[in-house]
């Protein structure tokens, strides 16, 4: 029950180390009000720990875009086959991490109560500046409070985060310093780093749980727009009307309708395309000359930029995004894809020719270079991503005893092109029951080297393009991109994982649900708007079964985080 009051109180007492204060003045009073901060642990079913870019939404959206934040955040690992969205239900922070958690916080809070911000912040005027003033230091930390954690704060955290600003405020002799100190403890508590869910029994299903509204609200803003809940939606929650299903169907609508709906679809697909790889791309410089960090830099935002032009901008069918010549390029792209662009600076929009074979996500560099070697392409790791991350169909790691010599060999002449290379896998046992898995569409891509540039030959023999899936041939990317437009698959794997996405576990064994979710999808003509409508509105999408809960596992898990933590 006291997991979280625990982490919390260790915060502050490194928080008020870091700051040079003497907390020993906190005495038992504030430390049993750490057992208090946050609702029964037999209510809690969810932790997920705010991905990076959740937080700085949050920052900007409850403190102004000027607040900068700035420090290095630790890493959610994503597990096999799921989405970082899930990874976040169990991610710890390291010691190292809630150090720099530490520094981040003191540094936004400084901003926060310095003499150009402090007056959005600080509704009252302290009776001296000096020294502590506990009606004006709560009056400043209550609405800070509820915005930080999605929810009011309880008495008794008020009360806490209070004395700290008081005791702070009485040792640097200043009141905005104290304030300082409260925020930033705020600021490291796991009720802002973490979306803590919270239930109570369903009325209408004995033994399952449904998310209360302050639950809902963080749910909903989280999955539609990646950030923080709004005014409206906490007012809402408070009222109690996102428990009706009507309201929170109307929430769903107009949220989806947002500009802000952008956010939201571009954390989704970042998350479902493996976006975190790109931080360590990199290519053999003598082999690629185009390659350098600009064209880097360039390449998750022009698949992005396409994917929200599709789905959001024209409000297209899905499906397109494997065929559309439509993108967006700029001048270190435009030297890598050969073409020219205007010589103002900036994106502008693109449309490749059909003669350039370049149809869809799957033809743009970013796919092609992030799913190939630092000095050569690979057939085996782009048609292993087409498989698990747009069919939702995972493929067996290679075993240990892979001999990849005949592969890797790029230069033997004797055996030119990958397709001649590959064939030793295919004809190899141990191997070929996964090769048939992912070659077959892999080699499709041939035509575009590890770097994503077209090219007819390598080592001067002529590149066969020819592909296949389940089965069907096709030629090239574009062969390809039909093909995988034709198939169901790929409409009910964009399903599934917006289910992943909204509730931060896997639901592989909730095929039933994926179905309907995936018919309803198809029944709408494919519209990303839809499919995210759907699932925001959806009355299931807020309701624990009974079967997966396991409030002691919960507890478990959250003492582990304390002990991962060395709290």
């Amino acid at each position: 029950m006291i997991a979280l009051g625990r982490i919390a109180l260790a915060a502050a007492a490194v928080l008020a180390i870091g700051s040079g204060l003497n907390v020993k003045g906190i005495g038992a009073a504030e430390l049993s009000d750490a057992a208090a901060f946050t609702e029964p642990a037999e209510r809690i079913v969810a932790l997920r720990r705010l991905t990076e870019a959740q937080y700085r939404n949050s920052i900007a959206d409850i403190f102004g875009p000027e607040i900068a934040v700035a420090g290095r955040f630790e890493p959610i690992v994503r597990p096999i086959h799921e989405l970082i969205s899930s990874g976040a239900a169990g991610a710890a922070i390291s010691p190292a991490g809630l150090e720099q958690f530490d520094a981040m916080a003191r540094n936004i809070a400084v901003q926060v109560f310095d003499a150009k911000h402090r007056g959005q912040f600080v509704p009252c005027t302290p009776k001296v500046e000096v020294a502590a003033d506990p009606a004006c230091a709560e009056q400043t930390l209550a609405p800070l409070g509820r915005y930080l954690f999605r929810r009011p704060l309880t008495a008794p955290e008020l009360a806490f985060y209070g004395r700290l600003a008081n005791q702070a405020a009485a040792a640097t002799g200043s009141f905005h310093k104290g304030l300082e100190l409260a925020l930033a403890t705020m600021l490291v508590s796991p009720n802002f780093l973490y979306i803590v869910e919270t239930a109570r029994p369903d009325p209408n299903r004995p033994g399952d749980l449904v998310l209360d509204d302050w639950s809902r609200a963080a749910r909903l803003s989280f999955l539609l727009w990646n950030s923080t809940p709004n005014e409206a939606l906490l007012t809402t929650a408070a009222q109690g009307r996102l428990s009706d299903d009507a309201e929170l169907a109307r929430f769903a609508e107009r949220m989806v309708g947002s500009p802000r709906f952008e956010a939201g679809v571009r954390a989704f697909f970042a998350d479902m395309l493996l976006f975190e790889k790109f931080d360590a791309l990199a290519k053999d410089a003598i082999v690629y000359p185009y390659f350098n960090s600009d064209v880097a830099k360039a390449l998750p935002e022009q698949l992005l930029r396409t994917i929200v032009d599709q789905v959001l901008t024209r409000d297209g069918d899905y499906r397109d995004l494997f065929t559309t010549n439509r993108t967006f390029m700029n001048r270190p792209l435009a030297s890598l894809y050969q073409v020219r662009v205007p010589a103002s600076a900036g994106w502008v929009p693109y449309e490749f020719p059909p003669e350039a074979g370049r149809s869809g996500l799957l033809g743009q560099a970013g796919f092609l270079a992030l799913y190939s070697h630092s000095g050569r392409s690979s057939p085996t790791l782009r048609g292993r991503a087409v498989r698990e991350l747009l069919l939702c169909q995972p493929v067996p790691d290679p075993p240990g005893n892979v001999n990849f010599t005949a592969v890797q060999d790029t230069t033997n002449t004797a055996m030119p092109t990958a397709r001649i290379r590959l064939s030793a896998h295919a004809t190899d046992p141990v191997c070929k029951g996964c090769h048939a898995i992912t070659d077959p569409l892999g080699l499709s891509f041939e035509k575009f080297d590890g770097a994503g540039m077209f090219r007819t030959v390598e080592n001067g023999a002529p590149i066969d393009d020819e592909g296949a899936m389940d089965g069907a041939a096709f030629f090239g990317v574009a062969g390809l991109g039909q093909a995988m437009a034709q198939n169901p698959a790929a409409g009910q794997c964009v399903a599934g994982r917006a289910l992943e996405y909204a509730s931060g576990h896997a639901v592989d064994q909730e095929t039933d649900r994926i179905e309907a979710l995936a018919g309803k999808f198809a029944a709408q003509g494919y519209k990303i708007r839809a499919l995210f409508r759907e699932v925001a509105a959806s009355p299931d999408s807020y309701r624990i079964r009974s079967k997966p809960i396991d409030a002691g596992a919960t507890r478990v898990s959250m003492n582990k985080a304390e002990q991962s933590n060395g709290l």
